[in-house]
């Protein structure tokens, strides 16, 4: 990695996924390159496994640390520059933000010196979500395709109970979301999670659980069963049907 560097010549820093890693950002993956950036008038020869950007703003994105390295911030955008699925973008958001090494604020001051950034109009509302509380992909898709694509009420994220966070809590209707992003397969998650509910109910709140499946291929579905558990305490309460074929009313 360092090589990587070297070769790049004296101005290059790290960047991209790499600056990222580094940092405690997102997951390492070892199968990824070696991502530097250097100043939009110099040039380097390709070489295996080492990705080369250039930026005309170099210098006022660079940390302050040696080896040179990009900011968190411009780390994070770097990636959504080269990121071509907007759910992918969000992800390491809010991968990134859940890390406690960056903060949504410092995002979107760094995007605010980006114009041309890809993705650049949809992810000052990705960072306020994130910001709010949706700490993953699967909760900002519940939040965007479940709860506000069929107008529900807006729930609380990361209620703190008993030493733990709830997903989504919405008060005044006792009903607990839970959003579980990797199916259980292991069997103390799934003791802790089914104590979890017991302890809700011991509280009379209700929990509803939903994976990845639920809220990407049945957000409807998803949207119709929180409103039921709703309407128990609000009868009257409103919805909105997303389309001419959403089962919500």
């Amino acid at each position: 990695m360092l090589a990587a560097l070297l070769y790049s010549g004296p101005e290059a820093a790290w960047s991209h996924y790499t600056a990222a890693e580094q940092l405690g950002l997102i997951t390492p993956d070892s199968n990824r390159p070696v991502y530097v950036t250097i100043p939009e008038h110099r040039r380097v020869r390709r070489q295996p496994n080492l990705v080369v950007h250039r930026d005309q703003k170099w210098a006022a994105r660079l940390a302050a640390v040696v080896p040179p390295r990009r900011t968190p911030a411009h780390a994070v955008l770097d990636i959504e520059d080269i990121t071509r699925s907007l759910d992918r973008a969000a992800a390491v958001i809010a991968e990134a933000c859940q890390s406690g090494r960056v903060a949504p604020a410092e995002i979107v001051r760094a995007l605010a010196g980006r114009p041309r950034l890809r993705h650049r109009r949809s992810l000052r509302p990705i960072i306020e979500d994130v910001a709010a509380g949706s700490h993953s992909l699967l909760e900002l898709r519940y939040l965007r395709d479940v709860e506000r694509r069929h107008a529900l009420p807006t729930g609380q994220r990361q209620r703190a109970l008993d030493h733990e966070f709830t997903d989504v809590f919405y008060a005044g209707f006792e009903l607990v979301v839970e959003l579980d992003g990797r199916l259980h397969l292991l069997p103390r998650q799934r003791w802790r999670d089914l104590d979890r509910d017991n302890r809700a109910t011991l509280r009379t709140e209700s929990t509803l659980r939903y994976g990845w499946f639920d809220v990407t291929g049945r957000p409807c579905e998803a949207a119709v069963q929180v409103l039921q558990v709703l309407r128990r305490r609000a009868p009257a309460l409103a919805a909105k049907r997303c389309g001419s074929s959403c089962p919500v009313r």
